[in-house]
C-alpha cells in the first residue's frame, strides 16, 4: 500500500509488479494450490512517517488484526490461517497482519507509544469497523494501549504472552554483535519445544540484529515496554479480552496471565499446554480453537444487543 500523489492511499498488491519489501531468507507466502483451505495472502506497502509497513490480508468477514512482538514477522502467524479462513471454517473472518519495521524506528517513535500511534494510524485506514486485535508480546501491549486510547477501533482483544505487567525481556544482555549461537539460545527459550521453531527463524533474527542500529532499537523498545507498566490502567479496558497463554511460557510466566485476568474487567483465560511464548507458532490449532470461540461469543453478544435495542 502506498500514498498517491494527492496524499490519498493506493493499494497495490505485490503480484501486480510492485517492488517487494526486503524478504531475504523469509518463507514464501502460502498458495491456494498447496492447501485449498488457505487463500492466497497478498502483501502491500504502506508509507507511514517515512517507513514501509508490510500488511498481509486474507479472508472476508469480521476483521482480526494481528500484531507482532519485537522480532515477529507476519509469516509467524500464517500457520493459523488454515484454522481461521477458508471453505471448511464456519463464520467469516478477515485476517490482517501488520508488520512495522520495529528495528528501524528512531527517536520518540522507538517506544511503545510510538508503535501504538503508528498502529492506530494504520487501523484508521485499513479497517472500516471495530476489529479484534490479536497481539503477541509487544503486540499485546500495543493492543491494550489502543483499546484504552481508541476503544472505537476495537471490538475485542486476544493477548498472547503480552507485555505490560511483567516480561523477561528479550533485549536483556544483548551483545553489540550478537552471534548466531546467542540468537539460537534466545529464540529457543521462547518455545516449550524448540523443534517447533520455523525453519530459518534463527538466521532471520540473527540477520535482523546484524546492524548496531537494530540492536539499539530492540534495547530501546524493550526498556520502553518495561517502563510502561499498565497495572493501574487496565480497569479502563472495557472491551472483552481473551488471554490465550502458553502454560510453559517463561518470558511472561503463567502468573502474569493470572494477574491480567484479575485486573481486566472482562477477561477470560485459556491455557495452552506444552506451549511457550509463541502459541501462534507452537500450537496454532489449539490457539485458533480458542480464538474462533471468542469471535463467536463477540458475534452473539452483538446480536443480542441489537435484538435488545429492537
Amino acid at each position: 500500500m502506498r500514498y498517491g500523489k494527492g496524499g490519498e492511499l493506493a493499494f497495490t498488491p505485490r503480484c501486480a509488479g510492485v517492488q517487494k519489501p526486503p524478504n531475504k531468507g523469509r518463507p514464501a507466502l502460502q498458495e491456494p494450490e498447496t492447501d485449498a483451505r488457505v487463500p492466497k495472502a497478498l502483501a502491500h506497502h504502506h508509507r507511514v512517517t517515512g517507513l514501509d509497513v508490510r500488511v498481509d490480508r486474507v479472508g472476508d468477514g469480521r476483521p482480526l488484526v494481528f500484531l507482532n512482538g519485537l522480532l515477529g514477522l507476519n509469516e509467524h502467524w500464517f500457520g493459523c490461517l488454515r484454522y481461521l479462513v477458508g471453505p471448511e471454517v464456519k463464520g467469516g473472518i478477515e485476517c490482517l497482519f501488520i508488520e512495522p519495521p520495529l528495528l528501524e524506528l528512531r527517536g520518540p517513535g522507538c517506544s511503545v507509544d510510538g508503535v501504538t500511534n503508528l498502529t492506530v494510524n494504520l487501523l484508521e485506514m485499513l479497517v472500516d469497523e471495530p476489529a479484534v486485535l490479536v497481539g503477541n508480546s509487544l503486540g499485546g501491549h500495543v493492543s491494550l494501549k489502543i483499546a484504552m486510547a481508541r476503544p472505537d477501533l476495537v471490538s475485542g482483544l486476544v493477548l498472547l504472552g503480552s507485555s505490560g505487567l511483567f516480561e523477561r525481556s528479550f533485549e536483556k544482555d544483548v551483545p553489540r554483535n550478537p552471534t548466531r549461537e546467542w540468537m539460537e539460545k534466545k529464540i529457543a527459550g521462547l518455545f516449550d519445544d524448540p523443534s517447533r521453531m520455523i525453519p530459518g527463524m534463527v538466521d532471520m533474527a540473527h540477520e535482523a540484529l546484524s546492524r548496531r542500529t537494530a540492536v539499539r532499537s530492540i534495547v530501546r523498545l524493550g526498556k520502553s515496554a518495561k517502563r510502561d507498566h499498565l497495572g493501574d490502567q487496565l480497569h479502563r479496558v472495557q472491551t472483552p479480552v481473551l488471554l490465550a497463554w502458553g502454560k510453559q511460557d517463561t518470558v511472561t510466566p503463567p502468573e502474569v496471565a493470572e494477574q491480567f485476568s484479575q485486573l481486566l474487567p472482562d477477561a477470560r483465560l485459556c491455557w495452552i499446554d506444552r506451549c511457550g511464548h509463541a502459541p501462534q507458532i507452537e500450537r496454532p490449532e489449539e490457539l485458533c480453537k480458542h480464538m474462533r470461540a471468542f469471535v463467536r461469543e463477540l458475534s452473539q453478544n452483538a446480536h443480542n444487543e441489537q435484538a435488545g435495542v429492537a
